[in-house]
């Protein structure tokens, strides 16, 4: 199987099945990863702790307290959006952190060896970001919304997406299959491309509209977000088999990761739509 998400993609013990794991290897795929024998779950080293949803779930709550305090620090460290002066310094933390999380995405993508460290340090950068670009948004769109705001709005809906998939999830017992993950990967790629396309368009003075405040850029949200729910299910059940796989306890910090990504995913395509809703 392969999972929408490069983070759990990285790490071949996501994406095998119990007894599966080693069905077909005559050798484990990274060192100390011993089966308890043949046809058995992968085992995490002797001495070493597994990854549980215990340990997922405190990891993943310190990387997003990291993130919130870094998004709120820049937003109360960055001027209030009073002229065009006071754009530059919001301006330059959005483009610091918006670059460095990115460099950081790879890394942590692409990594063998998880580094909580590093997992921290993309979400100190990217709090950064999100605290910028919350602050921008809330400066245009956000002076004639109620209930605290269209960031708040954001937030609120972020969080409510998360407990809302994982409860449909868990509760209504919810199997992913082949052809749902072959269209959620095949769906993401195809808004990266976008996005590039988007990109390059740009230079030349072209517009696809996908990020415009019309019609257009309110329908490539919508589906956007959506498309962060579907990759919240992914993310859920590459968990879980990892937990039933008994990958090392420092895994917790992959998963957690990978929540992140996902989660910053749904937040800013909700933001967007709540900024286009706004301008009605």
């Amino acid at each position: 199987m392969q999972s929408n998400n490069p983070v759990f993609r990285r790490n071949e013990e996501f994406s095998r099945s119990g007894a599966a794991g080693y069905q077909g290897f005559g050798q484990p795929q990274y060192g100390g990863y011993e089966p308890a024998g043949y046809g058995e779950p992968t085992k995490a080293p002797v001495g070493q702790g597994r990854m549980t949803i215990d340990s997922v779930v405190q990891t993943t709550a310190i990387t997003l307290g990291v993130t919130v305090l870094a998004a709120a620090a820049t937003w109360v460290l960055t001027p209030d959006i009073n002229d065009e002066s006071a754009l530059a310094p919001l301006g330059a933390a959005l483009l610091v952190g918006t670059g460095v999380a990115f460099i950081l995405s790879l890394v942590n993508s692409f990594k063998r060896v998880v580094s909580p460290a590093l997992v921290l340090a993309f979400a100190v950068f990217e709090g950064v970001a999100l605290g910028a670009l919350s602050k921008l948004f809330d400066a245009v769109y956000g002076a004639d919304s109620s209930f605290g705001g269209i960031v708040m709005q954001a937030i609120v809906g972020t969080f409510a997406a998360f407990a809302g998939t994982l409860a449909a999830y868990k509760f209504f017992d919810i199997k992913v299959g082949q052809k749902f993950r072959t269209f959620v990967i095949a769906a993401m790629f195809g808004m990266v491309a976008l996005s590039l396309l988007q990109l390059v368009m740009s230079l030349f003075g072209g517009d696809l509209g996908i990020y415009n405040t019309g019609t257009t850029g309110l329908l490539f949200a919508v589906a956007g977000l959506v498309l962060g729910v579907f990759m919240l299910i992914l993310d859920f059940d590459f968990i879980e088999q990892g937990v039933a796989n008994g990958l090392p306890e420092r895994e917790s910090w992959r998963a957690s990761f990978g929540l992140l990504v996902t989660l910053v995913w749904i937040y800013t395509n909700l933001l967007r739509i709540l900024a286009i809703l706004q301008q009605d």
